[in-house]
């Protein structure tokens, strides 16, 4: 995309996105002092996923329209970025290790700062990058395409790009997925977009001593880098060159009474003394199967089902909601794929059902004991074979981040941590019960699953 020069971007025009301007946002108040966060059990694993991007696109009408102004707007988004660092501050910080070897967040008076990108993508609307099927122009829209967690011991937890487009603004953010989750994510950006629309406060304040969820120090052998680390190798120890598999990303768009339609599907034969299944039951399991049949599994392979649950209500004692880091565990449902596909619904409602139902406070502890004595670090497409996995939530408030100008046209994923099988759920825009489902897969099994009216047309 061109070089910079003293902040300043030497304009390429061939070039689709053009970066104007690279800054650095700081806390705002010079009272905030050295603050140190400790990563424990629920953090570590994912130093060696990929950062976590979201992507929000707004549209020009609720940005003045044709007199959008570009620059201001982006000043006043750095302004109240800047303030809400202090109540999020271990975004502004590094990752460092102790004198045990132990991971933390510091933020100090001079600490590293959310990194913060401007751009241009005159030739681009927001329609293009809203649709459902996914563009590598993303890679050029979201910052931190294939940085791995670990760098953030070199470089900002947090990094966003505001790219103005033909009819709008695109705001792609990078978050270090070693030091928040989900929920934490989209806490953080509706906070933000609180102070942008004039508050003078956040109405949930973030709850930071991660210590109350887990309190074991735990020192990580770190991989020299992420080439090191995702290298393949042979039986020998040599290296092995395999070409990274090309997959499609898509979004398919399930409208509120669809969702509906599904869930009372999944009801429909249940007895009198078992417990309806839920929504996000009923939803996931109605695309295990679909994504089971797309890829035309023999009847005796394996397929799992895996999810990266919250537990903020699942520890012992709870954690609130606005507990800031990662408070997440994968739960894995195994099946054959024959009997998840030749059996009635109810089996793979039940097997999902009954291990998420199973992951308490002790199965938690009983988890998190046996990494600690023996820690692993995972990589993103760890999830099981022939897998569908599940990250993000429906719950998560994505279509009432609004800085002032309204509410996003469209949220979706950038590219990184996505894989055969990855699925991100979303409220969809529309409100109600739609979502939006976001699926990665190999071509061939997108194309069948594209033509599965039981999947698209409930």
């Amino acid at each position: 995309m061109g070089s910079i020069e003293n902040g300043k971007q030497e304009v390429d025009e061939s070039i689709i996105v053009k970066l104007i301007k690279k800054t650095n946002v700081y806390p705002s108040s010079k009272k905030l002092g050295r603050q140190e966060c400790p990563l424990v059990t629920f953090d570590l694993p994912y130093v060696t996923f990929y950062y976590n991007q979201k992507l929000l696109l707004y549209k020009s009408s609720g940005l003045d329209g044709d007199d959008f102004k570009f620059e201001e707007t982006v000043e006043k988004l750095k302004e109240g970025l800047a303030f809400i660092l202090e109540d999020f501050f271990p975004l502004a910080g590094k990752l460092e290790k102790d004198e045990g070897g132990v991971l933390k967040v510091v933020c100090e008076e001079e600490c590293v700062g959310v990194e913060v990108v401007e751009a241009v993508a005159e030739g681009i609307d927001v329609a293009e990058l809203a649709e459902a099927e996914s563009s590598s122009i993303l890679h050029e829209i979201v910052p931190y395409h294939g940085v791995m967690n670990l760098e953030g011991l070199h470089r900002p937890l947090l990094a966003i790009q505001f790219t103005k487009l033909k009819d709008g603004l695109a705001i792609g953010c990078a978050f270090n997925h070693a030091i928040l989750d989900g929920m934490s994510t989209w806490h953080f950006l509706s906070s933000w977009a609180e102070i942008c629309r004039g508050s003078t406060t956040i109405s949930v304040q973030p709850f930071h001593d991660r210590t109350k969820a887990r309190n074991t120090r735990v020192k990580l052998d770190l991989p020299e880098s992420a080439a090191a680390f995702e290298k393949p190798a042979t039986s020998n120890g040599e290296e092995k060159h395999t070409p990274e598999p090309q997959l499609r990303e898509k979004i398919f768009r399930f409208s509120g009474s669809t969702i509906e339609k599904i869930k009372s599907k999944a009801n429909e034969n249940l007895p009198s003394d078992s417990k309806p299944f839920s929504t996000f039951q009923a939803l996931g399991s109605h695309i295990w199967c679909a994504v089971t049949r797309a890829r035309n599994l023999k009847p005796e392979d394996y397929t799992v089902f895996t999810i990266f649950a919250d537990l903020r209500k699942r520890v012992d004692p709870p954690m609130p909601d606005s507990y800031f880091g990662n408070l997440i565990q994968a739960i894995f449902t195994v099946t054959a794929a024959g009997a998840l596909l030749s059996n009635p619904a109810e089996y793979g409602l039940k097997a999902l059902q009954g291990v998420i139902k199973s992951h308490d406070a002790k199965t938690i502890n009983e988890r998190s004991a046996a990494w600690e004595s023996n820690p692993v670090l995972f990589k993103y497409k760890d999830a099981g074979m022939n897998c569908v996995a599940v990250g993000s939530s429906p719950r998560f408030p994505v279509y009432e981040v609004d800085f002032g100008f309204g509410k996003p046209e469209r949220v979706r994923s950038g590219t990184n941590n996505k894989f055969d099988g990855m699925v991100y759920l979303y409220q969809g825009k529309d409100g109600g019960n739609s979502m939006d489902v976001e699926i990665t897969l190999d071509p061939e099994a997108m194309k069948n699953l594209e033509a599965d009216e039981d999947f698209t047309k409930v």
